[in-house]
């Protein structure tokens, strides 16, 4: 038996997802107008708000509404998500061009470095 059927690996995956989703939208927060995140804490919150928000709406709506479809529906989701998730973290401020600019480039980074974790 190993790790991942102890669940050892998976936790240390997501741990690692959520800190380099974190990473990603303090970068944003420096480069697109209208997004950003103060300090790596909230950032780090917003990383776990933003996926949490990303699970209820793809559990209640289905998979093929999320952004892994790479649809211009998941493209909206995942920007009404974004922007949904600035009043939920303290210290996100997010037009909505910051949340559309955001949903585009996490899209791209999504499509060149998956973040599914098995």
């Amino acid at each position: 038996m190993d790790n991942r059927d102890r669940g050892g690996n998976t936790w240390i995956g997501v741990i690692i997802r959520f800190v380099v989703s974190a990473i990603v939208l303090l970068v944003l927060g420096m480069v697109l107008p209208g997004f950003s995140v103060f300090g790596f804490t909230n950032a780090l919150i917003a990383a776990i708000v933003i996926a949490a928000i990303g699970w209820a709406v793809e559990a209640v709506l289905g998979e093929r509404i999320s952004p892994q479809s790479r649809g211009i529906v998941g493209f909206i989701v995942a920007a009404v998500v974004i922007y949904v998730a600035q009043y939920l973290v303290p210290g996100m401020r997010v037009s909505i061009l910051g949340s559309l600019l955001a949903s585009l480039v996490i899209g791209i980074i999504d499509a060149f470095v998956p973040t599914v974790i098995r």
